[in-house]
């Protein structure tokens, strides 16, 4: 009888403690918000593309001072030439785990020309631009906020709310007197959106640092299309190649040569053609073949994800999509796209001549169990069969008069997908945890369409990782006007407090 009696006060404890922790972000944000929002403004505007060093340092060295001033202790990793990874550690006494943060800091490059602001200077909107919002002031009082508001700025959606997030639950704990049930690790990485080039040789020159993790957690993405909240277990991986073809080794003149001389344009696109069906389903000879099928946790949960075909054509002009199957389905297979094409000219600077060469860049998504050399060896395959002679360097004449078609094709670097299994006790407790504060509108998706370098955790140092995304899902990531709905970052820091002060 005591012992039931001491499980339903654990019980209500928990379910307290739960509620407390959402009314508290509530109050802390009604109380603090102008100043979450000037501190993020702040944030945005350093720059932050990850070749420019002198600013990308300007970021590391304000993060740090912001995580100190907030009691983590912190060291920023330095290698010559490299963007630092800014590392924080809040050690908890009698702590039973240790949970890992990673962010990156850094952005994609910018094109000023495209945007309706500049990208760094933060403008704040009454709504998304597409919605017909306006700017308006930053906010001078609490009042004055709503939730349906907008920060645009370079990094805003991807990825710098998590920062803001993380530093505003650290203050609101504070400030409330909870406690920090986790050892907290903090890893904030400045060249993600540059591939992260150095980020292996960082995690291993410093395993020191990270060997107690028990959990990584990377707060990078957005949340579902359906703005419900969402944890993501996994990630695509990627990789491409660019593919060039050859006809006559100059321009030509097409109404002397029309009808007799090869023409690039067409070959590539007859080439690139037979690569997928009418449908759009890759017909390349064992593209699929090595996908990893979904355990029974994965497939139970998948049918619990709304169903978000319908919204997506309507949001993005679209009547039909391509392959067979739901949006999630065909989220679970591995990709072939054409990122681009040129073949001479168009609009006003097209001119009436056969061009020399056309070239395309192919992107390759892959998903658990596709090794990124052997799918670009398929494809590889694939343009043989198509009578195609490859070739690693420009062909030369003697090579050109041997061989019908050639094709010039480099081929990119890249990394595989990981997955992390949703059974896992530590992951388990960061699935109860978030839905006690958010509530059961969770949604917990296998893997995400993105690509992230999470195998160097999940299989390099075969710890688990999951996905923990904030920012709303139109914030235009990587392209121009990107955004953060003020809402997500409110979310953000509820999130995170909840991480932070997991019970169990």
């Amino acid at each position: 009888m005591r012992s039931n009696l001491v499980f339903l006060l654990l019980i209500s404890s928990s379910i307290l403690f739960s509620q407390d922790v959402g009314k508290m972000s509530e109050d802390y944000i009604s109380e603090n918000g102008v100043q979450i929002l000037n501190d993020f403004k702040e944030l945005l505007s350093i720059p932050n593309v990850a070749f420019d060093l002198k600013n990308i340092n300007k970021n590391g060295e304000h993060i740090i001072s912001e995580l100190e001033k907030r009691g983590v202790e912190t060291k920023l990793l330095r290698m010559v030439g490299t963007p630092p990874i800014v590392y924080g550690y809040l050690p908890v006494k009698k702590a039973k785990r240790t949970l890992a943060f990673y962010v990156h800091y850094d952005g994609q490059p910018v094109d000023k020309t495209k945007w309706t602001n500049d990208p760094w200077q933060p403008t704040y909107y009454s709504k998304a631009i597409f919605e017909g919002g306006e700017p308006i002031d930053f906010p001078s009082k609490s009042s004055d906020i709503d939730p349906n508001n907008r920060i645009y700025a370079r990094a805003a959606g991807d990825d710098k709310a998590p920062i803001i997030s993380i530093l505003s639950a650290l203050d609101l704990i504070k400030e409330n007197k909870l406690k920090i049930t986790s050892n907290l690790v903090f890893f904030f990485e400045g060249q993600e959106e540059a591939g992260s080039r150095q980020l292996r040789e960082y995690l291993e020159d410093n395993k020191e640092l990270i060997d107690q993790i028990d959990l990584w957690m990377f707060c990078d993405g957005p949340v579902h299309q359906s703005r419900k909240p969402q944890l993501v277990f996994g990630v695509r991986g990627v990789t491409g190649m660019e593919i060039t073809v050859y006809g006559p080794n100059r321009p030509l003149h097409s109404g002397h040569y029309g009808n007799w001389a090869p023409v690039p344009g067409q070959m590539l696109s007859d080439l690139i053609s037979s690569m997928k069906d009418e449908k759009g389903n890759i017909i390349i000879d064992g593209f699929y073949d090595d996908v990893e099928p979904l355990s029974e946790s994965e497939k139970l949960a998948l049918q619990n994800v709304p169903e978000i075909d319908s919204q997506l054509k309507s949001e993005l002009g679209v009547n039909t999509t391509e392959g067979s199957g739901s949006y999630y389905e065909r989220l679970l297979l591995p990709t072939l796209t054409i990122r681009g094409l040129s073949s001479g000219n168009t609009g006003k600077l097209a001119r009436n001549v056969i061009p020399a060469t056309a070239t395309a860049s192919i992107g390759i998504r892959l998903v658990k169990g596709c090794d990124p050399e052997k799918q670009k060896d398929l494809v590889e395959a694939h343009i043989k069969k198509q009578g195609y002679h490859i070739v690693r360097e420009e062909p030369d004449q003697e090579t050109r008069l041997k061989y019908p078609k050639i094709a010039f094709i480099t081929r990119d670097s890249g990394y595989p997908a990981a997955r992390t299994s949703m059974d896992t006790p530590v992951v388990q407790s960061v699935i109860n945890r978030t839905k006690e504060v958010i509530g059961e509108d969770l949604i917990l998706l296998p893997t995400l369409g993105g690509s992230l370098p999470l195998y160097l955790f999940t299989d390099v140092l075969q710890k688990p990782a999951i996905i923990v995304p904030i920012a709303n899902h139109d914030n235009n990531q990587h392209a121009a006007d990107e955004n953060l709905r003020v809402e997500n970052l409110w979310y953000g820091i509820k999130l995170m407090s909840a991480l932070m002060t997991i019970q169990k």
